[in-house]
């Protein structure tokens, strides 16, 4: 196994310490904030692991010459993954109800409360606004996370199918899908009448079994077994999807999704994703 460490700033005295706990060999840089320790011991992974909390680093054992290309799809959440907001909290700002809407989501991505039901009580609170709202947020508050473009270009260039399973809209989905050339992207239906939005969504939920869902049928439509599926997410409702991948990655995360993938990046951009899994 090499071990690969990477953050915002990798010191030198880290690095040299990191090894010896590892019992690794040779340190080589992978990228400008990251760095392999080749023949690392896994079995060191709860000193290393305490290590890298305490100096701000994220890091990961990885099978010697794992490649990006090694996997066959990659499927993604949206909000706080691939996209840097929650679009339903910034919708409910432009009724003044972002603090009470936040509130629930957090809850629901840390897992203390149904998720359907979450999402319910978060649409009800949005009945009444004009659909030009979602124009707004999406030109003026959506913006990708760090790396995105990035990984997107990267897994497409290695020949993955990308998958983006969302338990927000529609609206943005299909955007964000049509800007990054996306193959596939499923989310919820907000129901507008009469160009208000109605306090409702139709249509199958994509709520976390949802999203498992639409990756299990992918898998099994394109023949893609579970090793070569590689998933990210942030929340509890990600859980049941990233389950369903080889390997898992939880993107500045939540407790309770860290502690169940393969992987976590808190301190990096989504192309630290790149220097787990070099894409060449």
């Amino acid at each position: 196994m090499n071990l690969v460490i990477q953050g915002e700033e990798v010191d030198t005295p880290d690095l040299k310490a990191l090894a010896k706990i590892a019992e690794g060999e040779a340190i080589e840089r992978v990228s400008a904030n990251a760095f392999r320790i080749a023949n690392a011991n896994a079995a060191s992974r709860e000193a290393v692991a305490a290590h890298c909390e305490r100096a701000k680093l994220d890091f990961g054992f990885v099978a010697d010459g794992h490649k990006l290309s090694d996997f066959a799809l990659l499927a993604m959440d949206m909000d706080s993954t691939l996209i840097g907001i929650e679009c339903i909290d910034e919708i409910a700002d432009f009724a003044g109800r972002r603090k009470e809407v936040a509130q629930v989501t957090a809850a629901a991505m840390r897992g203390e409360i149904d998720w359907p039901e979450s999402l319910r009580r978060r649409v009800a609170a949005l009945a009444g606004l004009d659909e030009g709202v979602l124009a707004k947020v999406y030109a003026d508050r959506l913006r990708f996370n760090p790396g995105a473009g990035k990984l997107v270009a990267a897994a497409r260039r290695c020949g993955l199918r990308t998958l983006l399973v969302s338990g927000g809209f529609t609206y943005f989905t299909d955007r964000v899908r049509e800007r990054l050339g996306l193959d596939f992207a499923y989310s919820n239906v907000l129901v507008v009448e009469d160009g208000k939005i109605a306090g409702r969504v139709t249509g199958p939920l994509v709520d976390g079994p949802g999203k498992a869902g639409h990756v299990a049928r992918l898998k099994r439509e394109l023949g893609i077994a579970r090793e070569r599926v590689l998933a990210m997410g942030d929340g509890a409702n990600d859980l049941a999807m990233l389950a369903e991948a080889g390997t898992s990655i939880a993107y500045h995360a939540k407790p309770v999704v860290r502690a169940r993938t393969t992987y976590a990046l808190d301190n990096v951009g989504l192309d630290g994703v790149l220097n787990l899994f070099p894409d060449r």
